[in-house]
């Protein structure tokens, strides 16, 4: 049961051996004080390291502070890094009709994303829309397609989970009423698909295969989602939905665009992809064993060359294989039985 509490940073920082002590596991730290100031993050860290070590700890960091000491710091803890990509109000520019046209920095937020890749860190994504003047819903699209390519675990729109005004969406002369609708939809398809859904290992390699990028894509699946009643408007929550639902339902969608680009001779491959790396999830999230069946050895599957399906295809015998995925000490593992 998720409880939200209100604490001073110094405060916080002295509670948290007690929280450990009175059955916290997780911990959701979204303080613009500690995010925006380098030395407070470097020193909440730290406490945590100190303090709280078995703790998981969910927290907003500005990502200009995303350099090589507070990599270095989140490394000793188990926790995600969540920072915001937004466009540049400030760097902003002016159309041929005088309106203007917001800035995003796909180099500064690329950089900040191989750092965390390389450290092996988790992190989170939140994307807005339609929030500042001179957005428009072409450049969500290519901010949308850009995040994914850098490999978050997840990617959230707060627009489509709270209610903060300060995050409203707006119509103006560059988003329409209709353009927020559809980026609304992408959001909803995404939050499915690829955060609900545990899509990171692997979404975008289906994307290259398929030749899409994620925002043709997620406009696809929302309009599946929309048929098969459970899109926004349905009131479905995929984070309620166990993950083996959301898997039947990428697989399902999956099916039908392999289908559509007449690239049916890979689904065999895209399905064991998505199955075992769904059944790792699991395993690890509840802690559970699971057996599964293959096409493929799973030893394969899990190789860098399964990143290209097609080569894979090509390339890879199949070798049908029953599964066994378990948890040890050391993380997930799988036996072939």
């Amino acid at each position: 049961m998720e409880k939200i509490y209100s604490y001073k940073t110094g405060e916080l920082e002295s509670s948290l051996a007690d929280c450990v002590k009175s059955g916290v596991t997780e911990l959701s730290v979204h303080d613009a004080s500690i995010a925006d100031d380098k030395g407070k993050l470097l020193r909440f860290l730290k406490t945590v390291s100190r303090d709280a070590p078995e703790l998981f700890v969910s927290i907003s960091v500005n990502p200009k502070n995303l350099d090589a000491d507070v990599c270095r710091a989140c490394m000793n803890i188990n926790c995600s890094i969540e920072m915001a990509f937004d466009p540049s109000v400030s760097e902003a520019k002016k159309n041929h009709g005088g309106s203007e046209i917001l800035h995003f920095d796909k180099k500064f937020y690329s950089r900040r994303c191989a750092s965390l890749n390389n450290s092996g860190l988790v992190f989170g994504i939140q994307l807005s829309f339609a929030s500042k003047a001179g957005d428009s819903l072409k450049a969500f699209c290519d901010r949308l397609n850009f995040t994914v390519e850098q490999y978050p675990n997840h990617i959230d729109f707060p627009q489509t989970e709270t209610s903060d005004s300060s995050l409203t969406a707006k119509v103006s002369g560059t988003f329409s009423a209709e353009d927020i609708r559809y980026a609304r939809n992408l959001a909803f398809a995404c939050r499915t698909f690829y955060s609900a859904g545990r899509a990171v290992p692997w979404f975008n390699s289906i994307l290259r295969a398929l030749k899409m990028p994620a925002s043709k894509f997620f406009s696809d699946f929302s309009e599946w989602q929309r048929v098969n009643n459970c899109d926004f408007k349905s009131g479905f929550v995929p984070e309620d939905a166990p993950h083996e639902e959301i898997e039947k339902m990428q697989l399902s969608f999956l099916s039908i665009k392999f289908e559509e680009k007449n690239l049916s001779s890979l689904f065999a491959v895209v399905r064991d992809i998505v199955r075992l790396n769904g059944a790792f999830s699991r395993v690890v999230s509840d802690g559970n064993e699971l057996s599964i069946e293959t096409e493929y050895n799973p030893d394969d599957l899990l190789s860098p060359e399964s990143m290209d399906i097609v080569s894979f295809h090509n390339d890879v015998c199949m070798e049908h294989c029953s599964v066994q995925l378990f948890l040890t000490d050391e993380g997930p593992d799988y036996r072939i039985v």
